[in-house]
């Protein structure tokens, strides 16, 4: 079936924010083996909003629309798409009720044009929306659908998760069952190489691939007409790919970062860790602390932007400072090795390095930068040369800050046996 995603707002065309609802719109749906074919923004306008819905229903089974579902007069969306398929409106005193206990939980008044948000289409199914007051709402029309969803991110991914998934599925003849494979340390390019000829020779099931900073993505998807048999399916490709990538995949499971996988490491082999950064500026200690569980493994990080802040707290020489810079493999190592005389951590990880716009030089350019990973006295320092606008260069660097830990970690353990991985 084919499905066509349309994000609703003049805020979007204008660039005021980010259309990350799109994004995880598209993936949500390939996963259900739907097809996307289009994707489109509009403004609040009637007149456009109009011609767009009619021209996604033209071509497309499911048209799915976020935004636009506010209690403001621009909010249109609702009103729009119930006027193209010909539905009437009808104050629903679920929604409304609903809308009540909202406000009266906080404690504020109801504005009147709140209760816009509970006039819903005649003949529709209603997704609940706890994290908000604008329910979400599926107008059944014909065969085709008509998915209405809210546009913050908060309430437009988990009303889609708990409640257009399932009514998909249920749709949907037989069964879509998918499983990732998540590889790091390898690039693109050299992913699609090694598994070209599985493309070229898909039916059920395919393989897209899927490239995020610093990793790739395999999604293996196949269609049976039960679960047992989309995993009987899956299987023989999924051990595929662990043959041809080993060590690289570092999960099979969609949920698992690659954060969530080292802090597994660490805490299976009971390690601990400290972080010492310069120009990541405490965005590796970040991803790392985002995962559950972590102050298992976890001592401390350290942001050492100064040569001074360098000096006094990982321990840097100033004759290093002096002689290789700040930027320099000597003073990547000095900082992860300071940080473990400093912390006592078994593992270290240290980042050095020029994320621009200034800064550079012909000698030492803009996105150059060095890591050190201590792992109980083993230490290894490596160069890298990232591209791109200094958000970029941090991003890129922390990613493969994380991959140097892993890959590290992984060299340990190979040598220790006791080692879980």
């Amino acid at each position: 079936m084919i499905v066509e995603l349309i994000s609703v707002g003049t805020e979007i065309l204008l660039g005021n924010i980010v259309n990350t609802n799109a994004a995880f719109l598209s993936e949500e749906c390939a996963k259900l083996g739907l097809s996307c074919y289009y994707q489109t923004v509009v403004g609040d306008n009637e007149e456009r909003l109009t011609q767009t819905i009619k021209t996604a229903l033209s071509r497309s089974d499911i048209v799915i629309l976020g935004g636009g579902l506010g209690p403001t007069q621009d909010d249109l969306t609702k009103e729009v798409a119930a006027n193209v398929c010909n539905k009437k409106m009808y104050l629903d005193e679920e929604c409304k009720k609903h809308i009540e206990d909202y406000f009266a939980a906080k404690k504020i008044k109801i504005p009147d044009n709140n209760w816009k948000q509970a006039m819903i289409p005649e003949d529709s199914v209603i997704l609940p929306n706890p994290n908000g007051t604008a329910p979400g709402v599926i107008i059944e029309y014909g065969e085709q659908r008509v998915v209405l969803l809210p546009g913050p991110p908060n309430e437009l991914k988990p009303m889609f998760t708990d409640h257009v998934e399932p009514y998909f599925r249920n749709m949907l003849p037989g069964t879509i069952l998918s499983k990732t494979v998540k590889i790091c340390g390898i690039g693109e390019s050299s992913v699609e190489k090694q598994v070209e000829d599985l493309i070229d020779a898909q039916s059920n099931p395919t393989i897209a691939t899927y490239a995020k900073t610093g990793e790739v993505h395999l999604r293996v998807t196949a269609k049976a007409e039960d679960e047992a048999s989309a995993k009987k399916l899956l299987k023989p490709v999924v051990k595929e790919l662990k043959n041809r990538f080993g060590t690289y995949i570092y999960t099979t499971d969609e949920n698992v970062t690659l954060e969530m996988a080292i802090a597994d490491l660490l805490i299976a082999n009971n390690l601990t860790i400290s972080t010492v950064e310069s120009c990541s500026g405490g965005l590796l200690a970040g991803r790392l602390i985002n995962v559950p569980g972590i102050s298992e493994t976890f001592k401390t990080g350290f942001v050492t932007y100064s040569n001074k802040a360098k000096r006094k707290f990982a321990g840097v020489r100033k004759s290093s400072l002096e002689k290789y810079g700040a930027v320099s493999k000597q003073v990547a190592q000095e900082m992860a090795e300071g940080m473990h005389d400093m912390s006592k951590a078994d593992v270290v990880i240290s980042t050095t390095g020029i994320a621009g716009p200034d800064g550079g030089t012909d000698e030492k350019p803009v996105g150059l930068v060095y890591m050190c990973c201590y792992v109980r006295g083993s230490v290894t320092v490596k160069e890298y040369h990232f591209h791109g606008n200094r958000a970029k260069i941090r991003e890129t660097a922390v990613a493969n800050a994380l991959i140097l830990l892993r890959e590290c970690l992984l060299e340990y353990f190979s040598e220790n046996t006791f080692g879980k991985n």
